[in-house]
């Protein structure tokens, strides 16, 4: 099983970026899928899931009203649409196939100016 996730970089407060996660090696379509992230000294986090038949069934409180998570079955992808970025969003995201024991190697999100 692979987890490839993308998208990452370094962003203005206030700017924006859009996370991929593309899955091999797993029946991607069942499962809902998670974003997580992780700062510096904290315990990782979870940011959001999307349910296989694209329903948004989680969305933390410190996002809502600017993270976006969407997927598209037919590419096994899932995404994570970051607006109005903070610093405090800074940290690795990964995602995460809820209920499976697998992760990606995460991708590093800076928010700084």
């Amino acid at each position: 099983v692979q987890l490839v996730e993308s998208g990452g970089g370094l962003v203005q407060p206030g700017g924006s970026l859009r996370l991929s996660c593309a899955a091999s090696g797993i029946i991607f379509s069942p499962y809902t899928m998670g974003w997580f992230r992780q700062a510096p000294g904290k315990q990782r986090e979870l940011v959001a899931t999307i349910t296989s038949a694209y329903t948004t069934n989680y969305i933390s409180d410190s996002v809502k009203g600017r993270f976006t998570i969407s997927r598209d079955n037919a590419k096994n992808t899932v995404y994570l649409q970051m607006n109005s970025l903070k610093p405090e969003d800074t940290a690795i995201y990964y995602c995460k196939p809820m209920g499976s024991p697998y992760w990606g190697q995460g991708t590093q999100v800076t928010v700084s100016s």
